[in-house]
């Protein structure tokens, strides 16, 4: 085949065999690969209503068809489980270069089942694939494992591992790539519940194309741009995504308010942060390079070198906990790193425990003495070391937010603002609650909102709406949305990063030059010989977010899950029933759009068969209605994993 490989490498664990599969052509044509491929995997192999830690759970990782082609920004791996964090779709898109080893290897997706009998990892070598011990490896860092197996496998190979994190099932533990990179939704603690701790890969190989002149021309006009546009050059590859600090409106202490770049403090701006920062980093073939690398210059980590501090651990882990010392907040980013925990959960979670510690839910007592005031950032610190070792009160925090509040009880679950078990913090009606609403995995930035908004394009983006390519968001805010989810989920499905700052010309290659979607439809067709249009790329995009929806819904979503979270204070009020009231009309047009049932949110039988799902439409109304969605199933505190070395 060309672009693709032409092979599912598939893992079963509890049976230590390794079989290589030949890709199915019309998967290929109707799914694309990456985020596609995994959706359809988990629809079709996990089970309604199992324990997503447990041995039928199903992990995925997969590039896309554009991965380790000439086209720049095409790195990333999507990682994609049943999410033992939400209960429902969990996939985590992370960078670095594993995805373009695991391609050149000669490899479309990797998909792992079962349990194994005692810590194992993967080691691909091109068309050698072993199953080795890792009993040396079980209880290290992130930063240790990957370090071992460079030494053991020579430096040019590519990581991905779990930390301790992992291994002590942290509900919203992480799939850590090359050390920094962070692939999020829980699929680290699904790793751990199957004895899996890393995968190793070596790729020398060559992903063919079926016009090759073709595309490289095509692949040189797109890195060209990056190259040329002063955002990119001057701002993106200068602070990454720091400038988010002044524009993005962080919240405050859980979301008690949001901040204005004035209300920033001088000491997290975007300018403070270069006084760290020793270099810059970029993911595989990246003409950007949006990372910074940092020294923490003083305290217990003293001299400790970090890289990928982003604007979320910023947001998530400082100024949401009441945390403003940017040494702590560097602290905190390592240790998630090396313990392998997604930033965003974790500190929304600490977040979540400072409230209800300040609204009287909790005190010291159940934490062990632990202080939870907003600013003290030594506990913080000590906290995130006991969630990821599953210790103290940090055995309660590493269930994640809304589990935590269903073990805490005491009024826990009015104050917290999550969607399907994902928290973005409280939104007024509008297009930034509907799509934490209406988010295939949660209450989610990166399915979409952002590009509907289209802040982050200042020249590119007028134009789309101006020739009629992308709906005002003003006017037709649903409309905007629904272009918007095409064009993240065809990203992912390709392989390309949709940018430090969310942008349509990171997220849809030539989009400047073709838009919407004839640039990227010019470039499967160069790769893959396969005659792919725009109309066709947007049914893929709907095909795909349409299943994933189908896969929710037997996890027991419907509709009174696309929910706008509210605060005590307005919930119940005039102002909180006219929001609510909003929020449905918004809803309902959004079904409309989506072609989903306006009392259910299932979509229809007749959607369904327009994308070629009729099987899905047979097994929705043969098996439906599904038990109502409460999160992942609870397990009692002392039944995990627990301890380790500490960080």
């Amino acid at each position: 085949m060309y672009g693709w490989r032409g092979t599912i490498l598939r893992v079963d664990l509890t049976n230590e065999t390794i079989t290589k599969q030949p890709l199915d052509e019309s998967v290929a044509r109707d799914f694309i690969g990456g985020r596609g491929f995994n959706s359809r995997t988990l629809f079709e192999e996990v089970r309604p209503g199992i324990d997503p830690l447990g041995p039928e759970n199903v992990l995925c990782l997969a590039p896309g068809p554009l991965t380790g082609t000439p086209l720049s920004l095409t790195s990333r791996l999507e990682v994609s489980t049943l999410s033992p964090y939400s209960g429902i779709l969990g996939d985590g898109n992370v960078g670095g270069s594993f995805a373009t080893f695991l391609k050149r290897a000669g490899y479309d997706q990797i998909v792992i089942t079962g349990k194994a009998s005692s810590p194992k990892y993967l080691w691909i070598d091109d068309g050698k694939v072993e199953l080795r011990d890792a009993s040396d490896l079980w209880g290290k860092t992130t930063w240790e494992t990957t370090d071992i197996l460079q030494e053991r496998h020579g430096e040019n190979i590519s990581v991905a591992c779990i930390g301790q994190a992992g291994e002590n099932l942290v509900r919203f533990a992480s799939t850590i790539v090359d050390k920094h990179s962070s692939a999020a939704r829980g699929s680290g603690a699904v790793w751990g519940s199957k004895n899996l701790k890393a995968i190793a890969v070596r790729g020398t190989g060559k992903v063919e194309l079926a016009h090759p002149e073709a595309f490289k021309q095509l692949a040189r006009e797109d890195r060209e741009f990056f190259l040329k546009d002063r955002l990119q050059h001057e701002v993106i590859a200068v602070y990454g995504t720091h400038i988010g600090v002044m524009s993005w409106w962080p919240g405050y202490r859980y979301f008690q308010k949001y901040l204005s770049g004035d209300e920033i403090p001088e000491s997290l701006r975007p300018e403070a942060w270069k006084n760290y920062e020793i270099r810059r980093a970029r993911c595989d073939d990246c003409p950007v390079g949006c990372k910074d690398v940092y020294r923490i210059p003083s305290g217990e980590r003293a001299g400790e070198v970090g890289s990928g501090l982003e604007y979320e651990c910023i947001f998530c882990l400082g100024i949401n906990c009441g945390v403003q010392d940017p040494i702590a907040i560097m602290e905190m980013e390592n240790l998630a790193d090396q313990y392998g925990m997604c930033v965003i959960p974790l500190g929304n979670a600490i977040a979540f425990a400072k409230e209800l510690h300040h609204r009287g839910v909790i005190t010291r007592e159940d934490t062990g003495g632990l202080s939870l005031e907003w600013e003290d950032a030594d506990s913080q610190i000590e906290l995130i070391h006991q969630i990821a070792l599953r210790e103290g009160f940090g055995n309660v925090i590493a269930e994640g937010m809304y589990s935590m509040a269903k073990i805490i009880g005491g009024g826990a679950m009015e104050v917290c603002y999550h969607v399907k078990g994902l928290s973005r913090g409280p939104h007024p009606p509008g297009l930034f609650a509907l799509a934490h609403a209406t988010g295939t995995r949660g209450a989610d930035h990166l399915r979409g909102r952002s590009w509907a908004y289209g802040e982050n394009d200042p020249e590119v983006f007028p134009e789309l709406v101006r020739k009629g390519f992308v709906p005002d968001v003003e006017e037709d805010p649903v409309g905007a949305l629904a272009v918007s989810e095409r064009a993240t989920t065809l990203t992912d499905a390709i392989g390309r990063c949709k940018g430090a700052v969310n942008s349509w010309v990171c997220a849809v290659p030539l989009v400047w030059k073709c838009p919407l979607f004839g640039g990227l439809a010019r470039l499967l067709r160069a790769a893959t010989g396969f005659d792919f249009g725009a109309a066709t790329l947007e049914e893929a995009a709907d095909r795909i977010y349409t299943l994933e929806r189908a896969f929710n819904v037997r996890q027991g979503i419907t509709r009174v899950d696309d929910r706008l979270p509210q605060k005590p204070e307005v919930k119940g009020t005039p102002k909180g029933e006219e929001e609510l009231r909003k929020h449905a009309e918004m809803l309902a047009e959004y079904y409309r759009v989506h072609g989903y049932d306006p009392e259910t949110g299932i979509p229809t039988r007749e959607r369904l068969e327009r994308l070629g799902l009729r099987r899905v439409a047979d097994e929705l109304e043969a098996h439906g209605p599904y038990p109502a969605w409460d999160g992942p199933p609870l397990w009692p505190l002392d039944a995990y994993p627990h301890g380790g070395t500490r960080a």
